[in-house]
């Protein structure tokens, strides 16, 4: 047991148990935040399409046609953005994500008033995919969070101390472990996965193989010298039995 700790020691202690708590509220709080910017982006969009519309005389259709550019603007990020998606979806989703918010984007720019206030109002939709495409990339970073841990552990333990950079190479070396080993894992599967399509061209290959053959041998068993109706020619006989 090591002696009394020091002060240092003791906030070392406190720091490393409120860590992951102070964390997970921080992105909870930054997710919240990012679904109210996102909710306000595409409320100002919104309403500035809509009275737009209005004017143009589109009637009901003014406030119907810019909800349904939104909620394809949310579709489409929320599926570019979902992790383990389809990668032609996720491909798919951003090609008509451009389309929804360039068109969005346009009628708020055509929209009447000064120049200023329209550009703002085109930037609000960018807004929207911006916040959505930061909101999907936040998450820990667990190669500094590992880092942190063993250089709390190292201030902790006086007897065991560890300089703070090779914990860090340390931490680096383990991550980088990890990411080779995944990608061995994934290798492999591609690799599992080609034997086995090859595998199944083989037999594929062979059954044809065995058809053709079987088709060959019912027609030259039909021809007549087969039976010896034609015995004057020999050689014929003789390249069908090597044949078959």
């Amino acid at each position: 047991m090591p002696a009394q700790m020091t002060l240092t020691q003791q906030f070392a202690t406190e720091y490393a148990k409120g860590a992951v708590p102070g964390m997970l509220k921080a992105i909870r709080t930054i997710k919240r935040a990012n679904n109210g910017i996102l909710m306000g982006a595409l409320a100002a969009s919104y309403l500035h399409q809509g009275h737009y519309l209005v004017s143009l005389g589109a009637g009901l259709f003014a406030w119907i046609v810019p909800a349904v550019f939104d909620l394809a603007m949310l579709s489409m990020l929320t599926i570019s953005q979902t992790a383990g998606m389809a990668q032609d979806a996720r491909k798919a989703a951003l090609k008509v994500l451009v389309v929804v918010v360039s068109i969005s984007a346009a009628v708020n720019f055509a929209a009447p008033g000064p120049l200023g206030l329209r550009i703002i109002f085109s930037l609000v939709v960018g807004l929207v995919a911006g916040v959505e495409w930061v909101a999907a990339k936040i998450r820990p970073d667990f190669a500094a969070i590992e880092a942190r841990e063993v250089e709390a552990t190292a201030d902790i333990r006086p007897a065991r101390r560890l300089d703070p950079d090779v914990a860090r190479q340390r931490a680096m070396k383990a991550a980088a472990t990890r990411r080779a080993n995944q990608a061995a894992r994934a290798a492999e599967d591609v690799a599992r996965s080609r034997a086995a399509k090859a595998a199944e061209k083989a037999r594929e290959r062979a059954s044809k193989d065995v058809l053709e053959q079987a088709e060959l041998d019912g027609f030259f068993a039909a021809q007549p010298y087969q039976q010896g109706a034609y015995p004057q020619h020999p050689e014929v006989t003789q390249q069908v039995r090597v044949r078959r």
